[in-house]
């Protein structure tokens, strides 16, 4: 009887540990809406989110061993790169949009810009498998995976046998991504009072809540919907948005709205990376909106803003910086990798 009940006090603080790990690696800031992601079925675990993070910034998932995802999503720049306008894969192959900056994912319910992907789990897959991109099939990693000592080792830690599976894979990276929250901007800080925005950031607050936040609505600053926001059709791309995953005409032209968070660091902007600045971005939506039968209700009538309002705008637009993200170290390279080669 004394044994058992030292066992079950063992299992249970074993447990109790789990969980209080579990809890760490991703809270609800305070005033935030309920996650979409269903953490109750799906927990985060602590040796899976390492393994995600350690995947994630891994060349081995592209073809040839040159890409990671971390290659066009970048920490510093809010994850998404800056030093062009559309992404580039293997081979200095050039995509079909700007890479979307990561962060706050689990309170989203599609993602990719045309909302092609409708569970986060199965978001890695189509980088991968996109030959603009990483030029690579699951089996393939997979394969390459569980080759290497490294991953044999991080699977046993993450799922209690050194298996590799594609689906393991995927969890893994979507775990990592899933604790990529931001929530520790300036703006933060005024809403939980430990802060004051300035005259100018006041000013341009109060101009975004009447003109931006119908689409960008706090706190997430996005609506998780898709919009047509007025840009012209690129001739080129001849990229029609969510058009070509529900083949609807109402669809046409349709992207998800971006976040602004970390707005400042995440540029070039739109789903194409045609404007560079935030200027230019308030210059389009005050004389640049390209009127179509699929145009947001919002933007039917011009925003009216002047050279000094815009100003005011940007200025509160920089308030959604959050540094404590852009340089956690929970989130950068892994260590293990300095001690540990990646690929025997």
């Amino acid at each position: 009887m004394k044994t058992k009940l030292l066992v079950f006090l063992f299992l249970s603080i074993v447990l109790a540990g789990f969980q209080i790990a579990g809890d760490s690696l991703f809270e609800v800031p305070k005033g935030w809406p309920k996650p979409r992601y269903d953490f109750s079925k799906k927990p985060l675990s602590k040796e899976t989110v390492e393994l995600g993070r350690a995947l994630f910034y891994d060349q081995i998932l592209s073809r040839n061993n040159s890409v990671s995802c971390a290659s066009c999503h970048s920490q510093y720049t809010a994850f998404t790169h800056v030093d062009h306008a559309l992404s580039h894969g293997i081979d200095d192959r050039i995509g079909k949009r700007n890479s979307p900056a990561l962060m706050n994912l689990a309170w989203q319910s599609l993602f990719m810009w045309d909302g092609a992907v409708n569970h986060i789990e199965a978001q890695a897959l189509a980088p991968i498998s996109n030959p603009l991109e990483m030029d690579e099939n699951i089996s393939s990693v997979v394969k390459k995976l569980s080759s290497t000592r490294l991953y044999q080792n991080l699977f046993y830690k993450a799922f209690g046998d050194s298996v590799i599976t594609g689906e393991r894979t995927l969890k893994a990276i979507s775990q990592f991504m899933l604790t990529l929250v931001s929530s520790n901007s300036k703006y933060d800080s005024v809403m939980r009072k430990e802060a004051s925005f300035s005259d100018q950031e006041n000013r341009g607050y109060s101009l975004f809540k009447k003109h931006c936040s119908s689409c960008h609505t706090e706190p997430l600053f996005t609506n998780d919907r898709f919009e047509n926001n007025g840009l012209p059709l690129d001739t080129t791309l001849m990229d029609k948005g969510r058009y070509a995953i529900t083949q609807n005409a109402k669809d046409s032209l349709l992207f998800k709205v971006p976040t602004l968070r970390n707005i400042e660091f995440s540029y070039p902007y739109m789903h194409d990376g045609r404007l560079k600045k935030l200027s230019e971005v308030l210059k389009h939506y005050s004389n640049g909106i390209t009127q179509g039968p699929t145009l947001s209700k919002e933007l039917l009538n011009p925003i009216k803003i002047t050279s000094e309002e815009r100003v005011d705008i940007i200025a509160f637009l920089l308030t959604l910086t959050d540094k404590t993200f852009l340089f956690d170290k929970r989130f950068s390279y892994p260590k293990i990798f300095f001690s540990y080669p990646a690929k025997d």
